[in-house]
């Protein structure tokens, strides 16, 4: 049945792109963002801002770091959730991935590089995507959550 939720998985993952760069192309604030997304999703949309949207799920971990961004789409069973953490380097990547295991995730996919890198990690409740990429001197470790069902 994974079939199936490769298109909502599209759709969730296109969303948040375009949350990601708009800001920066734009140079406004996250307000006018939210109506754009709310219209483009036909659902709830939190643009949160630098923090951690207050329903993030407790049961994923973050690494520790400088929040950059947090948004939380949709409602119910359907919320999606993406947060964007500073971190030193790609290096952080193998922390993320343990922390992960940790919590009762397994690892699916993980592949990195010094410039970046990226881990899949799934439990029984949800599905994280890790992408590590290079912003100006630091990096951004940004993670996309979404429910499993």
């Amino acid at each position: 049945m994974p079939a199936p939720r490769t298109p909502r998985l599209l759709r969730i993952l296109a969303v948040v792109i375009a949350i990601a760069t708009l800001p920066t192309v734009a140079g406004c604030s996250a307000n006018p963002l939210q109506g754009i997304v709310r219209d483009a999703t036909g659902g709830n949309v939190d643009i949160g801002g630098a923090t951690v949207p207050a329903d993030f799920p407790a049961a994923v971990p973050l690494i520790e770091g400088e929040v950059v961004s947090g948004v939380g789409i949709g409602s119910g069973e359907g919320k999606v959730w993406n947060v964007g953490v500073r971190v030193a380097d790609a290096t952080a990547l193998d922390a993320i991935q343990q922390q992960l295991e940790a919590a009762g995730y397994e690892t699916q996919v993980q592949g990195a590089n010094a410039d970046g890198g990226s881990v899949v990690s799934t439990s029984a409740d949800y599905g994280v995507l890790v992408v590590i990429a290079r912003d100006g001197d630091s990096f951004i470790a940004n993670y996309s959550v979404t429910p499993t069902q």
